[in-house]
C-alpha cells in the first residue's frame, strides 16, 4: 500500500524517512518527489509498505509527528486517476 507522506522538511532525505516508517513494519519503497531541473526536493514523498494494515498503522499513528522539524501530513495516497489526472493547458 502507498502512502502520501506531506510537508517533508528539504533536507530529508529517502534513508530517514524509511527508518521513520520502518517502525510500523516493512517498507518496499521510499520516494520522495524532487525538482526535475534543480533536483531539489518538492516537500513531499511516497513510502510503500508491504503490508496494508501496517501501512494504516502507520498512516494513524504517524500523521502529525515530526520529522526533521515539520509536523508530516500522512494519508493513503491515490491514484492519478483518483485526483483526476494531469491538467492539460489549453
Amino acid at each position: 500500500m502507498q502512502v502520501y507522506v506531506g510537508n517533508l522538511n528539504f533536507a530529508t532525505t529517502n534513508e530517514a524517512l524509511n527508518e521513520f516508517f520502518s517502525s510500523k513494519g516493512e517498507v518496499v519503497k521510499v520516494r520522495i518527489i524532487t525538482d526535475k531541473e534543480t533536483g531539489r526536493s518538492m516537500g513531499y514523498g511516497f513510502v510503500e509498505m508491504a503490508d496494508e494494515g501496517a501501512a494504516r498503522d502507520a498512516i494513524a499513528e504517524l500523521d502529525g509527528q515530526e520529522l526533521d522539524g515539520r509536523k508530516l501530513r500522512i494519508n493513503e495516497a491515490r491514484r492519478k486517476e483518483e485526483r483526476g489526472g494531469p491538467r492539460h493547458r489549453h
